[in-house]
């Protein structure tokens, strides 16, 4: 679970533009541990299942015992290096395929060395695999994946809080997608929290036209970890707002990936609904991350089909990113040295500064207040 050592030095080149030196992929991008990670879908795990995910590189092997309690482990037998997920599970325990060896997968503890004789003296429970901590959240299952060397994590408890989509009421709907991104976890967050691509990544008639571009105004303001744009009614631009009525959206980022969306809404009738959503880019390798989207909502509740259709249509919304990071893939081969402006890319810099303050342990919060910025979108 090795960190990189290279860290990514922006080079300032004149007022508001920074380029960012050329890098492999884009900028380096240094993965952050000690964090919560979605790594799966959860929801359709059942007992005694198996299935096998990446996270920041490291390889893991995830499931359900028969009581319904997840595991992950590291995907990695300690005796030998062979993949846990070529062996056995039997809804309790896991075994290697090449020696038998059995870990019971929450601790990590090892519970027998079938090749083990009365005269050997070895006691199997003194060895663990590799465990991580792991929660259900929203359908997903979250992993904690710890610093390099720190050590089995004994209750969680002691962990930073587990991320959740916000709710606001006991009622609602859900969806959720998904997308594999061919590029480092910094270009795939830049282009999450963009605000002056959608008027060409995402156009269409059920969103917004290309000449519906515009100037707009919005303030931020620090919150830990991260930044809020303030609350705010929604771009007129963009067609689903309109249905809305009268709605104010808050829109959060907080380190390592995670995008916070709420949307309160007031009907001409008075009645309140309300719209939220949680967007994370997960590292996956050095050079490949994943998307996942995961909303709640009232609004249209009593629409028929509601759920399958908002997963179309947003569908095609995540697909449009996922297809300008394939295209963006193709140019970054070449090795280019990239720039980012004053003001719509005041985002990324503050994403920037915030991840390496939290790498390096140096330096303040970017933002010391609320900003207001400006940009056509």
């Amino acid at each position: 679970m090795a960190h990189s050592t290279h860290k990514m030095k922006p080079i300032r080149a004149g007022q508001g533009l920074v380029q960012l030196a050329g890098a492999k992929d884009g900028p380096p991008a240094e993965m952050i541990f000690g964090e919560w990670y979605p790594a799966l879908r959860a929801d359709g795990l059942k007992p005694g299942g198996t299935e096998t995910a990446v996270l920041l590189g490291i390889p893991m092997l995830l499931g359900r015992k028969s009581d319904g309690k997840l595991f992950a482990m590291r995907d990695l037998c300690p005796h030998r290096g062979i993949p846990l997920s070529a062996g056995w599970f039997d809804g309790e325990t896991v075994q290697c395929k090449y020696h038998g060896w059995r870990f019971e997968p929450c601790s990590g503890r090892c519970e027998e060395i079938p090749s083990l004789t009365s005269h050997d003296h070895l006691e199997p429970t003194k060895i663990f695999a590799n465990s991580f901590p792991v929660v259900e959240r929203d359908g997903y299952a979250w992993v904690y994946v710890p610093e390099a060397g720190a050590g089995r994590v004994a209750d969680v408890v002691d962990l930073p809080a587990v991320p959740e989509l916000p709710k606001f009421g006991k009622r609602y709907r859900t969806a959720h997608l998904q997308a594999d991104l061919p590029c480092n976890v910094d270009h795939g967050i830049i282009g999450l929290m963009d605000p002056a691509h959608g008027p060409f990544v995402h156009r269409a008639w059920w969103w917004r036209s290309g000449d519906s571009i515009h100037e707009k105004t919005k303030v931020f303001e620090p919150i830990p970890e991260g930044f809020r744009m303030s609350a705010h009614a929604p771009s007129s631009n963009s067609a689903p707002y309109r249905l809305l009525g009268k709605p104010v959206t808050t829109i959060d980022f907080v380190l390592p990936n995670r995008r916070f969306e709420t949307i309160r809404a007031v009907n001409a009738r008075g009645k309140e609904s309300w719209f939220s959503s949680l967007t994370t880019v997960t590292p996956v390798t050095a050079t490949t991350c994943r998307i996942d989207v995961i909303a709640a909502w009232d609004i249209f509740y009593w629409v028929p089909f509601v759920t399958p259709i908002a997963r179309y249509f947003g569908g095609k919304f995540v697909g449009q990113d996922q297809q300008t990071m394939v295209e963006q893939a193709q140019g970054l081969r070449s090795n280019p040295g990239l720039m980012l402006i004053d003001d719509a890319d005041k985002p990324a810099k503050w994403y920037f500064a915030l991840k390496q303050r939290r790498l390096t342990g140096v330096g303040e919060h970017p933002l010391t207040g609320p900003v207001e910025l400006h940009w056509r979108s």
